[in-house]
C-alpha cells in the first residue's frame, strides 16, 4: 500500500503538467503532496482492517481530508450526500484505492470477493469492478512470486486488457483519461515492464495522463514485485499524518508484512 501512496505523491504535481520523459527531476518534487488517491486508499485499508463498511470509511476519511482536493465530481457529491448508494462509476478511482486488497487476500477467489466489497459501494459499473479486481489481482500474484510475464498473461486472459505494449508504445498517443479501462492496463504495463520500484514510477509518470492515479496503481504493483527501497519508503512515510501512518501500520501487521 505504501507503494501506491508514494506513486500518488510522486505523481501529484504532474496530473495537469504531464512530462513525457522518465528523466524528470528528483523523484519527490519539492511541491509534491498526497492527494485524494492516498486518502481513499487509507480508507479502504481502514475498512478491511477494522471490518468497517467501505462506504462509511470512504466518507469518514474523505470528509476528514476534504481540503486535499482533487476529488472527482461525482465522487465529491457522493461524499457529501447523506446516503451510501453507489453511482455506477467506472472511474479509475476504483483501482487507485484497492491495493490493500492485494495485500490481505489469501487466494484469487478472495481477491475477487474483497475487491468487489470495497469497490461496489461507489464504482458498481462492470468496468469499475473489473479495473479494481485486475489491480488487486496483479498485486496478489506479485506477492505470490509470480513473474511479470505470468501476471501479464493472467490479467490479459481474465480481463481482456492489452498487456503486450510497453511504456514506449503507450507514451506517444496516451492522453488524460479517468476511466478504469483507459488507466488500469497502462498502469499495470508500467509496473510489469519495470526494472525496479523507482523505474515503475518513472514509467508511469512518463506516459502522461492522470499521473497521480497511474503512478498509484503502478506503485502498488511495483511494491509487491520489487519492494520499496528504504530511502524512498522513508521519504514517502514523512508525507503522511499520524492517523494514516497508524492505519498503514495496522494493515501491514494484518498482512504479516514487516
Amino acid at each position: 500500500m505504501l507503494g501506491a501512496v508514494i506513486g500518488d505523491i510522486v505523481g501529484s504535481i504532474y496530473e495537469w503538467n504531464n512530462v513525457r520523459s522518465k528523466n524528470f527531476g528528483p523523484l519527490f518534487h519539492p511541491n509534491a503532496f498526497f492527494t485524494d488517491d492516498t486518502v481513499c486508499t487509507v480508507a479502504v485499508a481502514d475498512a478491511l482492517v477494522n471490518e468497517r463498511h467501505a462506504g462509511e470509511s470512504l466518507k469518514d476519511w474523505g470528509l476528514r481530508y476534504w481540503d486535499n482536493g482533487g476529488w472527482g465530481g461525482m465522487f465529491a457529491r457522493w461524499l457529501q450526500s447523506p446516503n451510501l448508494k453507489p453511482y455506477n462509476s467506472y472511474g479509475n478511482g476504483a483501482a487507485m484505492r484497492v491495493s490493500p486488497v492485494g495485500l490481505l487476500a489469501t487466494s484469487m477467489e478472495q481477491v475477487s470477493v474483497l475487491s468487489k466489497r470495497v469497490t461496489e459501494v461507489t464504482h458498481n459499473h462492470p468496468e469499475g469492478l473489473k479495473g479494481a479486481e485486475a489491480t488487486a489481482l496483479a498485486i496478489f500474484l506479485a506477492r505470490q512470486k509470480a513473474t511479470p510475464n505470468c501476471i501479464k498473461t493472467t490479467i490479459a486472459e481474465r480481463f481482456s486488457y492489452d498487456m503486450e505494449r510497453t511504456p514506449d508504445d503507450i507514451r506517444p498517443t496516451y492522453r488524460f483519461n479517468e476511466s478504469c479501462q483507459e488507466t488500469v492496463p497502462q498502469a499495470l504495463v508500467c509496473a510489469l515492464t519495470a526494472t525496479d520500484f523507482e523505474d515503475a514510477l518513472r514509467n508511469a509518470i512518463s506516459i502522461g495522463g492522470d499521473s497521480d492515479t497511474v503512478a498509484a496503481i503502478a506503485g502498488g504493483v511495483a511494491e509487491a514485485l520489487f519492494g520499496i527501497p528504504d530511502e524512498i519508503a522513508y521519504q514517502g512515510w514523512r508525507y503522511l499524518p499520524h492517523d494514516m501512518r497508524e492505519t498503514l501500520t495496522h494493515l501491514y501487521k494484518k498482512a504479516s508484512i514487516t
